[in-house]
């Protein structure tokens, strides 16, 4: 069994900044893709960062230049730094990994229990 989870969201004023971390756990298992989704009361689901076992990285557009994505491979952790947070970042955001478990051909989408950011003066 694989788990993420996730921690480092908080209340912080606008132009202030969180670091999120997650955390993968358990064994028999290899990682592909790691990133961060988000999701505001009443709007969908959305890609905010995503790192590749390739080493690509993409952003969403609202975050470029704000947030960055990092990977320790070692710890199987994923970061994301977000600086000058507006009230528009308030959101629950979540891991996602895509993972190989042993003895299965098929890659496995995992996902966090979620944190809440909350950016508000």
């Amino acid at each position: 069994q694989v788990q993420l989870v996730e921690s480092g969201g908080g209340l912080v004023q606008p132009g202030g900044s969180l670091r999120l971390s997650c955390a993968a756990s358990g064994s028999g298992f290899s990682i592909n893709t790691m990133g961060w989704y988000r999701q505001a009361p009443g709007k969908e689901r959305e890609l905010v960062a995503i790192t590749t076992g390739g080493g690509s990285i993409n952003y969403a557009d609202s975050v470029k230049g704000r947030f960055t994505i990092s990977r320790d491979n070692a710890k199987k952790s994923v970061y994301l730094q977000m600086n000058s947070l507006k009230p528009e970042d308030t959101a629950v955001y979540y891991c996602n990994a895509r993972v190989l478990r042993t003895g299965s051909v098929r890659w496995l989408e995992v996902w966090g229990q979620g944190t809440l950011a909350t950016v508000s003066s």
